[in-house]
């Protein structure tokens, strides 16, 4: 007799501090300007940003746990903590130095060095980052996988089947 494991979501929750301005390498000063508006301001600005950090797994027979929560907080200290909180991210963070320091770039980031620090990457489900108390992004990683029936069927690279203006 076969039983399947419950699939639980455990999210672990933080707040940092840091500034930054938008503004993109690849367009003029006046693009950023009209584009980022007082976002754009040559001496930047702050955020008190909150991250929830989302991990997705079969909760072990054994243990009774998807992660130990320990070992999470401890991921989430060297990945977000510590390289952003009092950080200015456009002077700090080689990684915002040829692109705009924005929640959705921030996000990749933030789910990028989570992935490599995990020991269990795919335990990743997402990564919810809030600017402020109304602003806020999700992203759940590169690839899409698309399911009928709750069977997956096939994955594609959203960033691959759309387009806007702006990427041209």
């Amino acid at each position: 007799m076969t039983t399947s494991r419950p699939v639980v979501d455990i999210i672990r929750k933080e707040t940092f501090s840091a500034c930054h301005r938008l503004h993109s390498p690849q367009l003029s000063d006046e693009e950023n300007k009209q584009i980022f508006g007082k976002c754009n301001n040559e001496n930047g600005h702050g955020h008190n940003y909150t991250v929830e950090v989302t991990i997705r797994g079969c909760v072990d027979s054994k243990t009774g746990m998807v992660m130990n929560l320990t070992d999470l907080k401890a991921i989430i200290e060297k990945c977000i903590m510590k390289p952003l909180d009092h950080k200015n991210l456009d002077k700090d963070l080689d990684y915002f130095k040829i692109i705009p320091s924005t929640t959705e770039n921030l996000a990749v980031f933030i789910y990028d060095s989570l992935r490599r620090a995990l020991p269990k990457p795919e335990l990743l489900h997402q990564v919810k980052l809030y600017e402020t108390e109304k602003n806020s992004v999700i992203y759940r990683g590169r690839v899409k996988h698309i399911y009928t029936n709750g069977l997956r069927r096939t994955s594609e690279n959203i960033c691959t089947t759309l387009s806007s203006d702006s990427d041209s």
